[in-house]
């Protein structure tokens, strides 16, 4: 059985929940590869091997250390079935469109990572945010997108299914993390000749819900502008 572990919601997200309500350490029991953000939306999460690493909006990289830091929203795994794959003249567009098809995804949960030389990459990085907290619709109309040209590096991250678009981003959510660790985000354009990496699919989804959080479980999501407010803050809108 191969699980992907799910903590807090997208939809909680857009409503403004950006309080952390899961520790690195917990987090790190359900998963060694993953993405995610940290309380008050601050930044984005690249998890490796164990190793966690927090892009922040002035385009620094950090490496976490601190395992009682708290997270809102994180998707993790411990690889298990994982396929090597080699892709060629590849950008988002592909990944969204051939990929998809080539390997049936569209109904299911699947991880991706993908490693080599990049021609272009382009990113952005989620600003801190105080309390009281905006939406996240709000908040991604002021994040800053940085750009990369030649470098080497891994995109990491998670296919899931347009039926489970609330809980997380439909489509591919995708974080990327230079070699040299100094450049990382929220993948937004690539494009390269040639990647290698591995692909795995997911039989099994683990959805973690913050139960003891009170803003959570006092919060409301307007569904009639929901799955459109997440496409245009993941800046998949079209």
């Amino acid at each position: 059985m191969t699980t992907l572990y799910e903590h807090g919601t997208l939809a909680a997200l857009m409503a403004g929940n950006f309080d952390g309500t899961i520790t690195v350490s917990d987090l790190l029991k359900h998963g060694s590869m993953g993405i995610g953000t940290f309380t008050g939306l601050d930044g984005e999460v690249v998890i490796l091997n164990n190793e966690v690493y927090q892009a922040v909006s002035s385009g620094q990289v950090n490496h976490i250390t601190d395992m009682d830091a708290t997270m809102p929203f994180a998707s993790v795994h411990f690889p298990a079935e994982q396929q090597d794959i080699t892709l060629r003249n590849v950008n988002f567009a592909k990944l969204n469109n051939d990929f998809v098809k080539e390997h049936k995804l569209a109904n299911v949960f699947a991880f991706l990572q993908l490693s080599g030389e990049f021609e272009h990459v382009k990113i952005r990085i989620a600003p801190k945010q105080e309390k009281p907290y905006s939406t996240l619709l709000d908040v991604a109309q002021h994040q800053p997108e940085f750009t990369a040209e030649n470098i080497s590096g891994t995109i990491i991250g998670y296919y899931a299914p347009e039926i489970f678009g609330t809980i997380t981003a439909a489509g591919w959510h995708l974080h990327f993390i230079s070699d040299d660790r100094q450049f990382a985000g929220h993948l937004l354009a690539f494009d390269a000749s040639e990647l290698t990496g591995s692909f795995e699919i997911f039989d099994n989804l683990e959805q973690h819900l913050p139960i003891h959080n009170k803003e959570f479980r006092e919060s409301t999501v307007d569904m009639a502008t929901l799955r459109d407010g997440i496409a245009k803050s993941e800046g998949n809108a079209e």
